[in-house]
């Protein structure tokens, strides 16, 4: 039986653009993807639109959500570490490298016991997954039963996911390093082969995916990474994970103990560059750097909690952008203190700022008017088909801000359009999924979540949302139906966290959410 949807929903269509539909219909088959989907649907004409799609009220689930909801994508967290969730909100006070010895490393050493894997990692999962993510890049511990573990659990939970066993045989605590090339070989060979071996989804398709991780290029001889290398050639469709240019101090030692004048340039060595390569942080990539990148076709998982709490710097995400990288967010867990994509959307945004107001006082526009921002509602004066988004104004004088303009992103603050595509369909084309999931589009994955600001049920007191009491109003109108969705989306990119999250749903099914209820 098909499921359909009736209400406000919102879908992202680009890096610059989403529509806001108040009155949409989706209809999902009882395999999970998208069947027809039509935009604008009066109440009154419901019936009429539902018979012209075959659709008989016998043979239907209707769902219609009240005031106050809405549907959306799900969320998409493009890098993530299971095994520090225990190690969430400590160690701010140092940078990465003295961070992972003093912090890290000892947390993960601790899942060398299968049982605490076993104690530990629902509870991982269940928190994840209830905080919006459809679709989770994770890495384990360089354990490997204890990342069957997590894969087992990722797997049962029904989420969208990748996970990895950490590579890592160089540079590392004598408790927590892999013994042998042929050790870390063999143990990730045996983690691809458990996880393929999982069923599949009612929909016919995998679920969940194993990604080849070397943790990062410090965490590994030039032996295991040739290693890893023959791997990922034989196997073009394996996707892989690691880091890059997170901090100084890490730049400096990559470089040093390869004998390579850039970062990227020591996967790039190793064939490890490619479209489907997720790399985390960026922080401090030159502009060569991101041209490897998108020639290479790799992606980066934006952390700015991560790249905020260890101190490591500002990635410049607009820039990246502008060379054509593919960019999505990623909760770097524990580097970032919450499991949750909200908090980077809004700490991203918030760089995003930073960098713009550095540039504007390190190089300041002599004109009388300046460089004109994005407007501040994000919007564009055209809402036709509910589209909204933000124009990119240049400075029009002859002053010297015209010498060398910035592509459209650089130095710009990233609006709410951006925001809402980086958590959704930029993490899809990171994960090198956009084809199936990121936006709602007929025979692409429902994966989303149901939202509702509505303040007399969820409990958040930081969302000034939708009240029956106060704000029932008569005559609402399709434009301020259209307002008011606009303002519950920011409201809950910026105020929202799990309380907010009715039901998260991959593949059509209910996974998660504050009214999921799993069967006992």
């Amino acid at each position: 039986m098909c499921t359909v949807y009736y209400g406000p929903v919102i879908n992202p269509q680009s890096v610059t653009d989403y529509l806001a539909l108040p009155q949409c219909l989706i209809c999902v088959s009882p395999q999970g993807d998208i069947e027809w989907i039509v935009e604008d649907v009066e109440s009154t004409k419901l019936n009429d639109v539902l018979t012209q799609h075959d659709c008989a009220p016998s043979d239907i689930t209707l769902v219609r959500l009240d005031d106050g909801e809405f549907l959306m994508p799900g969320l998409v967290d493009t890098h993530t570490h299971a095994c520090q969730v225990p190690n969430l909100g400590v160690g701010g006070e140092m940078e990465l490298l003295q961070w992972l010895d003093n912090y890290t490393f000892p947390t993960e050493a601790r899942f060398k016991d299968v049982k605490y894997a076993e104690r530990a990692y629902p509870d991982v999962v269940r928190r994840i997954v209830n905080s919006g993510t459809t679709t989770c890049c994770y890495y384990g511990s360089l354990h490997l039963e204890a990342t069957k573990v997590l894969a087992s659990l990722v797997h049962a939970a029904g989420q969208r996911a990748f996970v990895g066993k950490c590579n890592m045989n160089w540079n590392c605590p004598p408790n927590y390093i892999e013994p042998s090339v042929k050790e870390s070989v063999d143990t990730t060979l045996a983690l691809f082969k458990y996880i393929e071996e999982l069923p599949k989804a009612t929909c016919g398709e995998s679920l969940l995916h194993p990604i080849l991780t070397p943790r990062f290029a410090i965490s590994c001889t030039e032996e295991l990474l040739t290693r890893l290398s023959e791997i990922a050639q034989k196997n073009p469709k394996l996707a892989i994970q690691t880091h890059i240019s997170e901090n100084k101090s890490e730049v400096e030692l990559a470089k040093s103990l390869f004998k390579t004048n850039s970062y990227a340039e020591v996967y790039d060595k190793f064939h490890l560059l490619r479209d489907n390569t997720v790399l985390a942080h960026g922080v401090h990539l030159t502009e060569d750097e991101m041209m490897l990148l998108a020639k290479r076709g790799s992606g980066v998982a934006h952390c700015p909690t991560s790249n905020f709490y260890l101190s490591s710097g500002m990635a410049r995400v607009g820039m990246l952008l502008d060379h054509g990288v593919k960019v999505g967010l990623g909760t770097d867990v524990a580097g970032g203190y919450s499991p949750s994509i909200l908090t980077e959307v809004q700490h991203a945004s918030i760089a995003s700022k930073m960098l713009a107001i550095q540039a504007t006082d390190n190089k300041k526009c002599k004109c009388s008017g300046g460089h004109s921002e994005l407007s501040s509602s994000g919007e564009e004066d055209s809402h036709s088909r509910g589209r909204h988004g933000h124009k990119h104004h240049e400075c029009q004088c002859d002053c010297e801000c015209n010498e060398k303009q910035p592509g459209r992103f650089t130095n710009q603050k990233l609006s709410i359009a951006t925001l809402l595509y980086l958590a959704t369909l930029g993490g899809a084309g990171v994960c090198c999924l956009q084809d199936r999931i990121g936006s709602f589009e007929q025979k692409r994955a429902f994966d989303a979540l149901l939202v509702s600001v509505r303040e007399d049920d969820t409990g958040n007191p930081a969302v000034w949302g939708y009240n029956p009491g106060r704000d029932l109003t008569q005559g609402v109108t399709a434009q301020s139906a259209d307002k008011s969705l606009i303002e519950w989306l920011e409201r809950f990119l910026f105020c929202g966290d799990d309380r907010n999250i009715k039901k998260v749903i991959v593949q059509g099914r209910t996974i998660g959410g504050r009214d999921y209820h799993p069967a006992r």
